[in-house]
């Protein structure tokens, strides 16, 4: 018989009030950068699919999948390692990416509910050591369900998700596979507040350019202080950086009114990312910023096969580390992802500064275009959610 897996991948974001790493043991700072390069990787698959907005958090698919790490074995675990950008940290030690991800999590002190939850059949037999790893590393739950009562597990499971996030995420599942064995879930809910919030008093409608053909009207909040900006001539585009109370910020990056963002997004990198945080230029200007909400949900297991993460998903794959059952797959991987930003805040290592300036940089940032943003542990350079703004109308 046919056993199926889901892991599913939830995360909320909610805005209110390298070359030498054999030479030493990897550390936090190497899996942030390689989890930022992933990030990056995975979101040109997502931003292939279509031109609407993206949002998602990559550290919650790189944690789910991390974790999935203590039970795969052979090709299969060969094949998540490379996908996740974390084969070079792997060092043939079993537990040493996950214990990177524990020390991670440890020291990223926000605002921040993160968590990993194991729903188990009442009959599935669960390998032991697996059990005490994932409950060590990832700090998980590991809860006991009947899936052969699939809309009494879908009531539970999408209860549980929405507490986990704040109410944020309500409808997580829409029905459950009656095959289903396990489901593995990660849930990532942050919740924070701007260090200099926007005045809702000075917030307009105003016009936010979606192409060169469609124009929309969108709630225009504004702010003048001192800010952090750096351009980026090479990409033709400025970066923006609002921090949070607490040690997070985000970023934005603004492709210039004659730059194309889809060619810039190509360009994107761990290492241009660290080199705009670097270069940056604190100046008073006043900054123009839409409200916007986004909620996003995608089919994992259709893109991480084009990161090569596709075994685990097929008839051949090997997690005997989670049972002894040889007939053990993942069947579906879904990631949900929520962000609101406004006027009080969001709910929701190696660097480079070749052609990166921050100098005559014009006295307002007006952001009425599509824009890309990254939202960012401060002290790990942690990347927590990214995408892309296309049209703040749409969720």
């Amino acid at each position: 018989m046919e056993f199926r897996l889901l892991l599913v991948f939830i995360s909320a974001c909610f805005l209110c009030s390298a070359e030498h790493e054999e030479l030493r043991t990897p550390d936090i700072s190497d899996l942030a950068f390689r989890n930022t390069d992933f990030a990056i990787n995975l979101y040109r698959k997502i931003s292939s699919l279509h031109d609407r907005n993206v949002v998602f958090s990559p550290l919650s698919v790189s944690t789910c999948f991390s974790a999935l790490l203590l039970a795969a074995q052979g090709s299969t675990r060969t094949e998540i390692l490379k996908g996740l950008n974390l084969e070079a940290l792997d060092g043939g030690d079993s537990r040493r990416v996950p214990e990177l991800f524990q020390q991670l999590h440890q020291n990223i002190s926000l605002q921040m509910e993160q968590g990993t939850a194991l729903f188990l059949d009442q009959h599935f037999h669960l390998q032991t050591n697996f059990s005490q790893q994932i409950q060590r590393f990832f700090n998980a739950e590991v809860l006991r369900v009947d899936f052969s009562k699939p809309a009494v597990c879908r009531s539970l499971i999408n209860e549980f998700v929405s507490r986990k996030t704040g109410r944020k995420v309500l409808e997580m599942l829409e029905s459950v596979e009656p095959l289903t064995q396990m489901m593995l879930l990660n849930t990532i809910f942050y919740k924070g507040d701007w260090e200099r919030p926007f005045n809702p008093n000075n917030t307009e409608k105003s016009r936010f350019y979606v192409d060169k053909y469609n124009i929309v009207q969108v709630p225009m909040m504004m702010l003048e202080e001192k800010f952090s900006v750096v351009e980026d001539r090479d990409l033709r585009a400025r970066v923006l950086r609002l921090p949070y109370r607490g040690g997070a910020s985000m970023l934005i990056l603004l492709p210039n009114a004659d730059a194309d963002y889809t060619a810039i997004e190509d360009e994107i990198s761990a290492e241009r990312l660290h080199g705009w945080i670097k270069n940056m230029r604190r100046m008073k200007m006043e900054v123009h910023l839409p409200r916007f909400r986004m909620d996003q949900s995608y089919h994992m297991h259709e893109l991480l096969p084009q990161l090569g993460i596709s075994s685990v998903f097929q008839d051949s794959a090997d997690l005997t580390g989670l049972s002894r059952d040889a007939h053990l797959k993942v069947s579906q991987v879904l990631h949900k992802a929520v962000i609101e930003v406004y006027e009080q805040g969001t709910s929701a290592a190696s660097s480079t500064s070749v052609g990166i300036t921050a100098y005559s940089l014009p006295d307002t940032f007006i952001i009425n275009r599509p824009f890309f943003f990254f939202l960012y542990h401060e002290e790990t350079a942690s990347l927590l959610f990214m995408g892309r703004v296309i049209d703040p109308t749409l969720s």
